[in-house]
């Protein structure tokens, strides 16, 4: 595919990608429960995703892109807090809505204190967990800066303009969207399944290097003229936005 029918090609999954509805990802080991949740979730709208233990929420929310995770603390194979503690410490800012039988006061304060964004105790009403879950997105959305910043590259996402060292830069819808994914997320690996998926709103591998290209364009936009250079790649794993 030539560059500019992929440009083309991109701007129209991306106005696809931005009406997409809200994916969440369930993380109960009680596979009655659930499943039950799940259906929960469809019916309020929701993509949902499911893991039954922290070792697969972990692969999950490491490899895909999610604007919200539904947690239960008695895990099989190791503490939800733990899994909690881990997402936090490295920089995954994504809402948690802590979901646990545990129900005393320092389990809660435990929960809140660890980084989680809510937290609701079993047994529930269904109304309540899907009113929780619009609260908390309403204030993530809310709270999201308008101004991302990496060194001296500066992006206004309510403008949609992007400067560095004060030198206005023209970006594509797609451009846009990319460079905004990799600001909320710098200093973090970024694999290119979970770019595609966030970007471009993929859940499948699409066999084509859309994303090294698209890298390509934004290291020419952002970085060829300046230093330091921020756009690195990990070899074996994916890109990374460095805040010199």
């Amino acid at each position: 595919m030539e560059l500019q029918s992929l440009r083309n090609y991109t701007r129209r999954e991306a106005s696809v990608a931005d009406s997409k509805p809200l994916r969440i990802l369930l993380v109960e080991d009680e596979r009655k429960l659930n499943r039950a949740i799940e259906r929960q979730l469809c019916r309020a709208g929701y993509v949902t995703g499911v893991a039954f233990d922290a070792a697969g929420a972990a692969k999950e929310l490491f490899s895909k892109s999610y604007d919200l995770v539904i947690l239960d603390l008695g895990l099989p194979d190791r503490s939800g807090i733990d899994l909690l503690h881990e997402l936090r410490s490295k920089s995954y800012t994504v809402p948690v809505l802590i979901l646990s039988a545990l129900s005393s006061l320092h389990d809660r304060v435990l929960g809140l204190e660890t980084g989680a964004d809510d937290y609701l105790t079993k047994p529930f009403d269904s109304s309540e967990l899907v009113a929780r879950i619009q609260a908390i997105l309403r204030r993530n959305g809310t709270l999201r800066v308008s101004i991302l910043q990496a060194d001296h590259l500066v992006m206004d996402v309510v403008k949609r303009t992007v400067y560095r060292e004060d030198q206005r830069i023209e970006l594509t819808q797609t451009e846009f969207a990319l460079l905004e994914f990799f600001l909320r997320n710098k200093n973090s690996i970024l694999t290119r399944r979970r770019i595609i998926e966030q970007v471009w709103g993929y859940r499948f591998d699409t066999g084509t290097n859309i994303v090294d290209v698209y890298i390509s364009y934004l290291r020419n936009l952002i970085d060829k003229e300046f230093n330091p250079k921020l756009i690195e790649t990990v070899r074996g794993e994916g890109f990374v936005l460095r805040d010199r």
